[in-house]
């Protein structure tokens, strides 16, 4: 696994980037746009999921990047939810719902393997100051 320095280059986070705009992009028209609770909610679900990995990277432990990476996989699963609702009334088309929620699943399924990968790599992140010099004048 190559190490990411920014959040930015993690696949995940760009993968959850690409969702985000999606769900930005099919919830713009018609009368998705108007359904103001469904429409809000999918945008926050999808920038949740985007937002919990970066605040987990530029977390100060592992177990708090593990933690913020399961708020975000939760925020998928509750995406997936709310697109059968979008579809279900109408708002996207079965194309489009497709799209997204294949989109959805892989950042969850890549989520799954991270965290399972970062609980088999004990204290691999610590971050650390020793060392470090401040000046305060």
């Amino acid at each position: 696994m190559t190490t990411a320095k920014r959040f930015e280059d993690l696949e995940v986070w760009q993968r959850a980037k690409d969702l985000t705009n999606l769900i930005y992009k099919y919830s713009a028209d018609g009368s998705f746009s108007r359904d103001f609770g469904l429409r809000d909610q999918m945008r926050r679900a999808s920038v949740s999921i985007m937002s919990n990995i970066a605040e987990g990277f530029e977390s100060q432990t592992q177990a708090m990047f593990i933690k913020y990476l399961g708020h975000a996989k939760g925020s998928a699963g509750e995406l997936r939810a709310q697109l059968y609702i979008a579809k279900d009334q109408g708002y996207i088309s079965e194309e489009s719902f497709s799209e997204m929620f294949s989109l959805s699943e892989i950042c969850s399924k890549q989520l799954a393997r991270f965290i399972q990968y970062l609980e088999n790599q004990p204290n691999a992140r610590r971050m650390r100051e020793d060392g470090a010099e401040y000046s305060v004048e």
